[in-house]
């Protein structure tokens, strides 16, 4: 079982950066892919990026490559999603989610654990 909390959101102006955290209970952490997902009002959750559970491997979106990096660590239970040139087209909900080691993709259906979601808007 694993639980995790969403932070770092918050109101920002275009071109600007964020860092988002998500921090998990439990003490098999390091077991898992971790992936970030978002959500806009009145469209579908949508994939951002995934890290492997060694921090070895990431896979990001292409409308976020190059802007968005995800990283981990593992000793303080915590996963990052540090945002840079946000964008208005941005905003959204953000979600960490927890996937079985090996099974972390982009496919919302393959993470068994999810956050409660960290508000990020972006004004023009």
């Amino acid at each position: 079982q694993v639980q995790l909390v969403e932070s770092g959101g918050g109101l920002v102006q275009a071109g600007g950066s964020l860092r988002l955290f998500c921090a998990a209970s439990g003490r098999t952490f390091s077991s898992y892919d971790m992936g970030w997902f978002r959500q806009a009002p009145g469209k579908e959750r949508e994939f951002v990026a995934r890290i492997t559970w060694s921090g070895g491997n990431t896979a990001y979106d292409d409308s976020v490559k190059g802007r968005f990096t995800i990283s981990r660590d593992n000793a303080k239970n915590t996963v990052y999603l540090q945002m840079f040139s946000l964008k208005p087209e941005d905003t959204a909900v953000y979600y960490c989610a927890a996937a079985k080691g090996g099974y972390g993709s982009a496919f919302a259906f393959q993470y068994s654990y999810w956050g409660q979601g960290t508000q990020v808007t972006v004004s023009s």
